[in-house]
């Protein structure tokens, strides 16, 4: 990294920051409470709180959100009449999923092979550090140029929209020339990026009815209607046999005309088994970012060990439909329920709940901010430019600020790096990373504040 008084004085911070970080990481805020405590999300939400407060941060608050969980807000004034930033991140997480199959237990903070493991360590516990690391060394060096906001959501992880509501009931409070979302992630390590689009999701609880109770496969079977095999006809159809998404009515989608995913790089980062295809059609980059994909979550049904031969008369799924810019999200759950019930095989009931939906998003990419991120992320990262790239996952509150502030610039940048294996077991982040995209944001404000 280059020598600066900002870089220096984040790189001492790192060792406050690896402490802060493993507090964080220790609560166990998923936003599920059926399981896990409301007190672990609330005692994060404090903890946050605590940070801003301890930073000079006024008008601290829970917010309470129609979700059920909170929100942290906190507002930092900057000198008369400068431009005012808003940084975003969220301290809930994605389930743990196997604790067993973690390296070093989930809500340890663990450092190992130059990496520091835990759940939420890079999505999105690390990103609320970046932005206090961000924020520290500004105030060392001269002082924060600009006024800042700071929200940190609390259910991003779930998508039940609880901020986006609040948002839109609560119009002038995220309001800010420039939106720093701290959710997204560098192509690969080392290589500085500012993710320009979102994919947008919808998810359904789908059950399937067929009988009023379970019978015996050998006396019935063959006749009787099985519910788990029309659940699984079902599913089947949502994909082509190259693996393909195809739900009737909905845009196969486009290409991508950006930076560019090598295969063999995203066969590595994806821990593909040798032999195994890759599913859909066109570039990796077009699969990813620019066209719609569907995912099967879960299923309901019998486990392996201790089922017994019957023929099922119940079974559920969780589906996740994934959809680029351009599509609207709640039409594509029209379309998908419209699919699964003219694909659901011998007269079987079918229903669907929707549990969750959030808009794709696509930024303007030639607006001042973009080019003071450029300068920053060129000088935390030198020998390096800023790359644009997508990301297939969905951030819902992008697409409600968008809407709420059309005038207000909104970049992405994080932790998330292939690398960091976020929402699966052992996810990790990279303190370099940390420690250069905390200059990076510093130098963002620092530069923004002069353009």
């Amino acid at each position: 990294m280059s020598s600066n008084p900002v870089a220096e004085t984040v790189a001492s911070l790192m060792p406050r920051a690896k402490r802060e970080l493993t507090e964080l990481v220790a609560f166990k805020s998923v936003a599920d409470f059926d399981q896990f405590p409301r007190s672990e999300s609330e005692g994060a939400a404090r903890w946050v709180a605590d940070a801003l407060r301890a930073e000079g941060f006024e008008d601290v608050g829970l917010l309470d959100t129609p979700d059920g969980t909170q929100s942290v807000y906190g507002y930092l004034p900057g000198p008369a009449g400068a431009k005012t930033v808003l940084l975003y991140a969220h301290y809930d997480v994605q389930p743990p999923l196997d604790e067993t199959a973690w390296r070093t237990p989930p809500f340890e903070l663990t450092e190992r092979d130059g990496r520091w493991y835990g759940r939420g360590a890079a999505d999105c516990k690390g990103g609320l550090i970046m932005h206090l690391l961000a924020l520290r060394a500004l105030k060392a060096n001269g002082g924060v140029p600009v006024h800042v906001k700071v929200i940190a959501e609390g259910s991003e992880e779930m998508g039940t929209g609880g901020l986006e509501q609040y948002a839109e009931a609560h119009p002038g409070l995220l309001e800010a020339d420039t939106i720093v979302v701290g959710d997204a992630g560098n192509f690969r390590v080392g290589l500085p990026t500012v993710t320009t689009t979102l994919r947008g999701m919808t998810m359904l609880r789908v059950q399937i009815d067929t009988l009023e109770g379970n019978l015996h496969s050998g006396q019935f079977g063959g006749a009787a209607p099985d519910a788990l095999g029309a659940l699984i006809r079902v599913l089947d159809s949502l994909r082509a046999e190259d693996g393909s998404t195809t739900i009737d009515g909905l845009a196969p989608g486009s290409a991508w005309e950006g930076l560019q995913y090598d295969e063999e790089q995203f066969r590595k980062d994806a821990k593909v088994l040798e032999g195994v295809e890759l599913i859909g059609s066109g570039t990796v980059a077009d699969r990813i970012w620019a066209r719609p994909a569907v995912t099967v979550l879960g299923i309901d049904c019998p486990p392996v060990v201790g089922a017994t031969p019957s023929v099922q008369s119940s079974a559920r799924a969780l589906i996740s439909l994934r959809v680029p810019p351009g599509v609207d999200a709640a039409e594509a759950t029209k379309l998908l329920q419209a699919h699964l019930e003219a694909h659901t095989p011998w007269g079987a009931r079918l229903r669907s709940e929707q549990v969750g939906q959030g808009q794709a998003f696509s930024a303007e990419t030639t607006s001042p901010a973009y080019e003071a991120m450029a300068r920053a992320m060129a000088e935390a990262y030198p020998g390096q430019e800023m790359q644009y790239a997508g990301q297939g996952g969905s951030i819902p509150l992008c697409n409600t600020l968008a809407a709420l502030y059309p005038d207000a610039e909104i970049l992405l940048i994080g932790l998330s790096e292939p690398e960091a294996q976020i929402h699966a077991v052992n996810e990790s982040v990279s303190p370099e990373e940390l420690e250069r995209l905390s200059v990076a944001e510093a130098l963002f404000l620092r530069n923004y504040a002069g353009s």
